[in-house]
């Protein structure tokens, strides 16, 4: 798994994302041509700067490098640009584990003025979550956040792994958060929302690999990339003083590979 920093991040800015599509084109005998999209020859491509990491940090980068044997060998990434999350706005897709008494209706005005949001309705007489289980580095630092919103104040629970953190839904449209990480030995973690008998609005549920939520991103295959490779079979640095080193990373996924 691509290292995290010490720090809680997994990249710095400047950052380059660009994702690169194919087309098929056949041509027939009348000279006309039909197109059609192929998604399996899509590439993806991120190009990490990093200033300023300290000796451990590099030695970190450098002994996944070696462990990869450069563009060799594949490994999971996680999009530092990206809902971890899939189908952020589609909480009836299977991705996502409700609970048996949590009814989910779409088509709700969500916090931008759209109609992607959701009503949850738990009918049980006790709380009813609706969560995702990544396939990623429980021990890592990951932010969680969604948008929430109910007719009175009511308390739901955001769930990270096994922790778990109280919050308040309220008339208004609000985007609650948490920060934490789970079992450092365990290969997977789950993300959810927990709330208690009622309708609560839900929109926009999003993970990051990093310590604070960014802006929110729409989702739909989710950010964790299995097989992403390097794009260079040699790693270079620069030291700039002492315990401070800058690199740059170039990291692609292709869907075909």
């Amino acid at each position: 798994m691509y290292p995290q920093l010490t720090t809680g991040a997994y990249s710095q800015f400047p950052l380059r994302k660009q994702r690169r599509t194919r087309t098929v084109t056949n041509m027939a005998a009348d000279g006309s041509s039909i197109k059609l999209a192929d998604p399996n020859g899509a590439i993806t491509e991120w190009q990490l700067q990093y200033e300023g990491l300290s000796d451990t940090e590099l030695s970190n980068l450098q002994q996944f490098f070696a462990a990869t044997e450069g563009s060799l060998n594949g490994f999971t990434f996680l999009d530092p640009a990206g809902n971890l999350l899939a189908w952020s706005e589609d909480l009836t897709n299977a991705v996502w584990e409700a609970g048996p008494f949590l009814a989910s209706a779409g088509g709700v005005t969500d916090p931008f003025g759209g109609s992607m949001a959701f009503h949850l309705t738990n009918s049980g007489e006790g709380a009813q979550s609706v969560s995702q289980t990544l396939n990623v580095p429980a021990g890592y630092i990951y932010s969680l956040s969604v948008y929430v919103q109910s007719a009175q104040l009511s308390a739901v629970t955001l769930l990270l792994g096994g922790n778990r953190v109280l919050a308040t839904a309220s008339p208004s449209w609000t985007r609650i958060s948490f920060t934490g990480s789970g079992d450092p030995t365990a290969a997977s973690i789950l993300f959810g929302v927990e709330l208690p008998p009622g309708v609560i609005g839900v929109f926009g549920p999003q993970v990051e690999v990093q310590a604070a939520p960014s802006a929110y991103q729409k989702s739909t295959t989710g950010g964790v990339y299995q097989d992403a490779r390097f794009g260079d079979d040699t790693f270079s640095f620069a030291t700039t003083d002492v315990n401070r080193h800058s690199v740059t990373v170039n990291i692609v996924y292709a869907n075909h590979l």
